[in-house]
């Protein structure tokens, strides 16, 4: 029986329901009352099944009444929560009082702080808030400062503008605001200056302090340890620090859905704690003392790891698994690992909304579910076969396929026995024994790995937009040495922080290991066609997919016991075998149509900041996409990237929400970052007929896009004044530049300018020209009127001229800029010239991607936020 996976199931549903109601918690806590008290009194009258629905209605209840004592917990000063009510004003610097969460942490271009802000002045008096600050100093490579000589526990002062971050205004946009705050972030800025930050008297370290300098004692032991290729890989799977892998490196274990194996999780403690067991066997420790040992080590794990949710949620169950063995119950995996999504749930509601969450409880229920009764059923009657072979006396415990397997294996060890010299023939049957039962062992990785791969599809597809065919393959070693690499791994660290040189001669198995997995995954992602992206499955096909997989996982764990399980039915596993695999085709081939408005010409500017994007749908289906955004001030240094990729998590996840997999053209205005920043991963994430191009600039970062470009045969074709299409009755020109001669350096006035026509209607996509072309376009006596126009130059007082906008005359006209630019965008002379005019101006910091419709008559607009809203 598995009560508990029934009231986890309850709890979910009632958080997720009421968990956005108003804080209504005295009527929450009343109906769950009403309801368990129900369900008591007609279990009383034996009417079962009732009091059983009645319960579950109360632990629905409940959930919503844990998530209404959760809102209501929030502390009123916390600082994102002052902001948003108009309490703290942020348009100035602000001097922050805290204390540091972590030691610095140390990046290619500076340092990072996380900070636990208690107070800030404003006005020359101090004011008391709660959050976190995340606070990045860049160093200036040529005249470098020294940072503060600061630790974790620390109470600092810091000087700086902070922000609170902003989640993009676009359908699908990435969450940045949520990530942040699960890490407990609600503020972030950049430290202008090292002076800025000092530190000031505190009270004494508390043991939290204490536990996150030892925390930063062994992150930089692990770069004394380790080689510098294994050092960051060893930090993201031993204590959870990803800051130093590269994301060329992340992709490759994404590519071959080994990602998990670098996020501390299930894996990572069960490897440990399997370690922890085998050494306390070894020392003939009693049950007792060995679950002391082992709930000791999880408890130590998880108070110095940085990842802290999914191991809490890992050593949660493997806690209630040690407790069992101890007082000697057996062991149902899918109670237990309700029973710990209860716990967590009950302790933060809100953790339910977090993708890592629903996977990690997913993946466990799947494996108690699917993989642990398809393992009793094939290879784990086997494996029991394997005990004292030798003993005929034995074999009528057995049922007869396992008789016959001992049976076979005892003629094959005395035909080996016959064959080998007498020297290795008394060793042939216990090798025997053991290669089988080491095959058998695989055997069960591939049917967890395949079992876990399979389950997880349709999230992973919803959730990361990838499809990694690899996955059932490439686990299997990535499995095997992570269950080497971690508990080497912290052997090696804790014996170094003893021993230096002892922890140096450890760690080199640990490096050859690391070294291993890394070559393993990199070898897997290269292979063609085993990895792409795809829009994500339409959610009835997730709840299809996921009701066939419970189905599934309810037959398997039907009656009987692990090791004596009822054969299933044969009829039941085509039943729910042939459309769980035909809706896991559905989910890996996404045969859905893209949701477009056909027989409409559509432009869609998007939010991408301070930056331009603009999805462009013709009346045939045929897509262009006009740049790709760049987040103002992002780079590249060693590998690692100093903020949001906008093409991974803004314009890729847009085009995935209108199920795009292909786009004919992508057209790239001119070579600066804010428009070109984006575009590598939208080349990468979809299929793309052409790129099209103005001048030829003389830009590594250009010339690596048109390398990625021809890599991916993607047909590159410059365009210049005079080049037009036709589309779907769509009549396309471009109206500048006049040549696509090769530059040195790339200009605002060299963006391509392209007019579209849809019958009586016009849109104008002018990129970011200013004064001397628009005066040169206003003045060639080319027909300039557009019904719809794209702001040049992010409004800008450089464009704009009154006599561009007497010559366009737009009704609609769209300002793509960042919130709180520090250059003014859009201009405040601009903003006012076309109000003068009468143009209705969007603006994609406030109404987030804006959204023109036109069948050639009439032009509709709709922003994706509302005025006011």
């Amino acid at each position: 029986m598995t009560p508990l996976v029934w009231i986890a199931a309850a709890l979910a549903l009632g958080i997720a329901l009421f968990g956005g109601q108003p804080q209504v918690p005295v009527a929450w806590l009343a109906l769950a009352l009403a309801a368990l008290v129900a369900s008591c009194l007609l279990l009383r009258r034996n009417r079962l099944w009732l009091a059983w629905a009645l319960a579950l209605a109360g632990w629905c209840f409940v959930g919503a009444l844990a998530a209404s004592l959760e809102r209501a917990a929030q502390q009123r000063n916390r600082v994102d929560l002052l902001v948003d009510s108009g309490r703290l004003d942020l348009s100035e610097p602000l001097r922050w009082q805290g204390r540091l969460r972590e030691d610095p942490l140390g990046l290619p271009w500076g340092y990072r702080y996380e900070i636990s802000i208690e107070r800030v002045e404003i006005g020359g008096r101090l004011l008391p808030v709660s959050g976190g600050l995340r606070l990045t100093y860049y160093q200036d490579p040529q005249q470098p400062e020294a940072p503060p000589a600061v630790r974790a526990g620390d109470r600092v002062e810091a000087l700086a503008k902070a922000v609170v971050p902003r989640d993009f205004l676009d359908p699908g946009a990435f969450d940045y605001r949520g990530f942040l705050a699960r890490q407990g972030v609600e503020l972030t800025a950049s430290l202008r200056s090292a002076r800025l930050l000092r530190r000031v008297p505190g009270a004494p370290l508390g043991l939290r302090d204490r536990l996150a300098r030892a925390r930063g004692r062994l992150l930089r032991q692990a770069d004394l340890l380790f080689g510098p290729r294994e050092a960051p890989v060893v930090r993201a799977m031993l204590l959870g620090d990803r800051s130093f892998v590269d994301w060329s490196l992340v992709t490759a274990f994404q590519k071959a859905a080994a990602y998990h194996v670098l996020v501390i999780a299930g894996l990572h403690v069960a490897a440990l704690s399997l370690f922890l067991f085998w050494v306390c066997r070894r020392l003939r420790l009693p049950p007792p003392a060995t679950a002391i040992v082992v709930l000791a080590a999880l408890a130590g794990y998880v108070a110095v790891v940085q990842d802290r949710p999914p191991i809490e949620r890992a050593a949660l169950m493997a806690a209630m698994v040690v407790l069992a063995r101890v007082i000697f119950r057996r062991v149902e995996v899918l109670n237990s690992v309700a029973l710990a999504a209860v716990i967590l749930l009950l302790a933060r509601p809100s953790d339910l909304a977090d993708p890592s969450f629903r996977l990690s409880f997913l993946s466990a229920a799947i494996i108690a579910a699917v993989a642990l009764p398809w393992i009793a059923r094939t290879s784990s009657p086997y494996r029991l076969g394997l005990e004292h072979l030798a003993d005929v006396t034995r074999d009528g415990g057995f049922p007869p396929r396992v008789i016959q397997f001992r049976l076979d294996l005892r003629q094959l060890a005395g035909w080996l026995d016959w064959r080998l010299p007498e020297r290795c023939a008394r060793w042939a049957g216990a090798a025997l024994v053991a290669i089988v039962r080491a095959g058998l062992r695989l055997w069960e990785i591939v049917l967890l790995s395949f079992a876990i791969q399979i389950g997880l599809l349709p999230m992973l597809a919803a959730d990361f937009h990838r499809v990694a065919l690899a996955g059932p393959v490439a686990n299997i070693p990535a499995v095997l040495l992570t269950g080497l690499i971690v508990p080497l791994g912290f052997l090696a660290l804790s014996t170094g922080m003893a021993w230096e040189r002892l922890g140096m001669i450890l760690a080199k198995p640990v490096n050859w290991l690391v070294a291993a997995l890394v070559d393993a995954v990199t070898w897997f992602s290269r292979l063609p066609w085993l990895s792409y992206r795809i829009p994500g499955p339409p959610e009835w096909l997730i709840l299809a997919f996921l009701a066939l997989l419970a189905l599934l996982g309810v037959a398997l764990l039907r009656g009987g016991t692990t090791g004596q399980p009822k054969p299933l039915p044969r009829w039941s596993k085509w039943a729910l075998g042939l459309p769980l695999a035909a809706a896991a085709l559905a989910v890996a081939i996404d045969p859905f149509p893209a949701r477009l408005h056909r027989g409409e010409l559509e432009v869609t500017v998007l939010d991408v900041g301070q930056g331009d994007s603009i999805f462009v749908a013709f009346p045939d289906g045929r897509t262009m996409l006009v740049d790709g955004g760049g987040l103002q001030g992002s780079f590249t240094a060693g590998g690692y990237r100093s903020g949001l990729d906008i093409g991974e998590e803004v314009v890729s996840p847009y085009l995935w929400s209108r199920g795009l997999k292909r786009l004919d053209v992508v057209e790239l205005t001119h070579a600066h970052h804010d428009h070109m920043g984006g575009l590598p991963a939208v080349l990468e994430n979809f299929h793309v007929g052409q790129l099209w191009v103005g001048h030829d600039v003389d830009d590594a970062t250009y010339r690596s896009l048109l390398g990625q470009a021809r890599s991916l045969r993607v047909a590159v074709a410059h365009r210049r004044t005079g080049d037009g299409f036709d589309w779907g009755g769509v009549d396309g020109r471009f109206l500048w530049p006049p040549n696509d001669d090769a530059v040195r350096q790339a200009g605002n006035n060299d963006s391509l300018v392209l007019l579209l026509a849809d019958g009586n209607t016009r849109f104008l996509l002018p990129g970011d020209i200013e004064k001397p072309v628009e005066d040169t376009l206003a003045g060639s006596g080319v027909d300039l009127q557009a019904d719809f126009l794209k702001v040049p130059h992010h409004g800008s007082k450089t464009s704009s001229t009154a006599e561009f906008l007497a010559a366009v005359r737009p009704k609609f006209a769209v300002a793509s800029a960042g919130a709180g630019n520090p250059f003014g965008h859009p201009n405040a002379e601009v903003v006012e010239r076309y109000k003068q005019d009468g143009v209705a101006l969007w603006r994609t910091d406030r109404n987030g991607a804006v959204t023109a419709l036109t069948k050639g008559r009439q032009v509709t607009v709709r922003p994706y936020v509302r005025p006011g809203s």
